[in-house]
């Protein structure tokens, strides 16, 4: 089997802790991750000045194929996600090819923005929910899983949804292993 590769992509105002326990999640699960930053910078200055230093900008690694692209959170991280042409050809084509998109937080406005998932069922950060229940079926689980789309709540939520990840790209089995090495007892 191969390696599953994915790629998470961040703009300035990302929710941080969003952005480095997932990658951590993933990696731990041997998952290939690629940071991309959809801005011209290659460092990221996160909603609470955080930097993350990326392994690409968008722009060059957009036309790869991905096993899942992510979308953290943050409110400005989010609305220029939102805005982002490139993050929306790579979406279109995540969700035409059937691959897996998640998005958690804010961010899930970022999916609407760019046609992606509409009927289907998401949650979101709870102020963000106005937005999306007119397209979605809105619900306000921790994290919610619809075929290809998985969403989550926010920075509380982000082990649980980096998990589901996991057990989406791999199996429940790998998900497991890696809760029990980070002592995460909730998820089962």
């Amino acid at each position: 089997m191969s390696k599953k590769n994915t790629i998470i992509l961040l703009a300035d105002g990302a929710e941080e802790m969003e952005a480095v326990i997932i990658i951590d999640i993933l990696r731990r699960a041997e998952i290939d991750v690629t940071i991309a930053s959809i801005n011209d910078r290659e460092c990221i200055e996160c909603s609470r000045n955080v930097k993350i230093c990326a392994d690409a900008k968008l722009e060059a690694v957009q036309h790869e194929q991905y096993d899942a692209v992510i979308l953290p959170g943050g409110l400005a991280g989010s609305k220029a996600l939102s805005n982002s042409k490139k993050v929306g050809d790579l979406l279109k084509k995540q969700e035409a090819e059937g691959r897996l998109i998640a998005a958690i937080c804010a961010a899930p406005t970022a999916l609407k923005a760019h046609g992606i998932g509409f009927g289907k069922k998401i949650t979101s950060y709870p102020s963000m929910k106005d937005q999306l229940i007119e397209d979605y079926e809105y619900l306000e689980d921790a994290v919610v899983t619809d075929g290809n789309i998985i969403t989550s709540r926010g920075p509380a939520t982000a082990c649980a949804f980096g998990l589901t990840i996991v057990e989406k790209l791999l199996n429940k089995v790998s998900a497991l292993n890696v809760a029990k090495g980070m002592l995460y007892i909730d998820y089962v």
